[in-house]
């Protein structure tokens, strides 16, 4: 059941699943650019034959209250908070300037995109986490408009986790045709600036393809987790870790490396004892096929292997866990110590559940709120300042040969 791994091919086929899809997904946007509203309204009803609107309505929104029990209600609004509380500190300050020489002031100003999309998963589950992942980072960087498209039928729990987020507008559409709808606009939906959350390989693929039109987050497909593993870790804990990813859906997949031989055994047989009660065996059964270990020498070739891989998550469940977290490069999100399972970042210790996967977070964050903002540098120079560095600016443009550049300098310094 728990194999060992060959590292490079996996992280190969993590990459090629992507590229299997573009054929399919071109199609897609092709249909919704051809045919609209038509077109998402066609591919909804095989889900929910009864459909006759995209939106939700404000009475969907209210009837969904009824059917999410108090304690669940006070769940999410608390997760809310403590998403919103760990955003707040990633904010810009909105405009800032320092005198960097006299006469010379520099600056960055920072402000919100108009509007944006997100995509919120469903079908095989209901994800108001994700609702609120992907709105609260937004809200706290003060995008005006968000609009989110998500699977027919929408999920009264998900519908909830949006309102309580903020979100102004509710589609009822899922997969490529959601991003393709929010990216080339519908008559019924308008084109935002940029989509964001996570999906399966499709929906990745549609985000990437359509970047000419909205900017997105990053490549965010399904799950994986990486562990980082020595003979201090529980084989229950690191099992049960391994199986919350391989839920998710059958293209999950987790990772072990290790430095003790025995592990990997052991860790096998929490999983086999554990699969027994899980209700979710079949998508879990599917995630394990393309999940395994390895076995390194040391902590210093774990580290590195797990850097090639650069996981979505990264667990590390080592004795010295702190010089592991110093020495990795490469991770969506990490967790340190045997009690900082990913759940906690999935749901309730504030820090963003929407990361990069197959590789990307070598070169991608995951999302924050930076992600919703653009920042424009400014400057502010007097005549003093001026000549300061005009002389620079003179012989650079010359040497050039951009004369109006220099000469945009030279008028003012012959000013009187």
């Amino acid at each position: 059941m728990f194999k060992a791994l060959d590292v490079d091919a996996w992280v190969t086929k993590r990459r090629s699943s992507l590229d299997e899809a573009r054929d399919a997904v071109t199609g897609i946007i092709r249909t919704v650019r051809e045919e609209g509203d038509e077109s998402l309204l066609r591919m909804a009803r095989k889900y929910e034959p009864d459909i006759t609107s995209l939106r939700v309505t404000d009475e969907e929104r209210d009837a969904a209250y009824e059917s999410v029990d108090d304690k669940l209600l006070t769940s999410l609004i608390e997760a809310e908070a403590r998403i919103t509380r760990f955003h707040e500190l990633q904010r810009e300050r909105d405009l800032w300037l320092e005198e960097v020489e006299p006469g010379i002031i520099l600056g960055v100003k920072t402000t919100p995109l108009d509007r944006v999309g997100l995509y919120i998963p469903g079908r095989r589950a209901a994800y108001p986490s994700t609702a609120l992942m992907t709105a609260v980072p937004a809200k706290v960087a003060g995008v005006p408009e968000m609009c989110a498209c998500t699977p027919p039928p929408v999920l009264p729990l998900t519908l909830v986790a949006l309102d309580i987020a903020g979100v102004d507008e509710i589609y009822r559409i899922g997969g490529a045709q959601a991003v393709a709808a929010m990216a080339l606009g519908t008559e019924t939906i308008r084109p935002v600036q940029k989509i964001v959350g996570p999906g399966n390989v499709y929906v990745t693929a549609a985000k990437m393809m359509l970047r000419d039109h909205a900017e997105i987050d990053f490549p965010a497909g399904p799950s994986e987790i990486g562990i980082i593993a020595d003979s201090s870790a529980n084989p229950q804990y690191v099992a049960i870790d391994i199986l919350a990813q391989a839920e998710h859906d059958p293209d999950a997949a987790c990772v072990l490396i290790t430095t003790d031989p025995s592990l990997p055994a052991k860790v096998e047989k929490e999983i086999g004892r554990l699969m027994e009660e899980a209700p979710r065996k079949e998508i879990i059964t599917s995630a394990l096929a393309q999940s395994g270990f390895v076995v390194t020498r040391d902590l210093d070739e774990a580290v590195t292997l797990m850097d090639s891989i650069a996981p979505e998550h990264l667990s590390i469940q080592v004795e010295d866990s702190l010089s592991v977290l110093n020495a990795v490069k490469h991770a969506g999100s990490i967790f340190v110590g045997a009690y900082a399972p990913v759940a906690c970042g999935d749901y309730a210790s504030g820090t963003n559940h929407v990361l990069p996967t197959a590789g990307y977070a070598k070169v991608y964050s995951g999302l924050n709120v930076g992600h919703f903002c653009k920042s424009s540098t400014v400057q502010v120079i007097d005549r003093k300042g001026l000549e300061a560095i005009g002389d620079i600016i003179e012989t650079i443009a010359d040497a050039e040969g951009l004369y109006a550049h220099a000469e945009s300098v030279r008028i003012r310094r012959k000013e009187k």
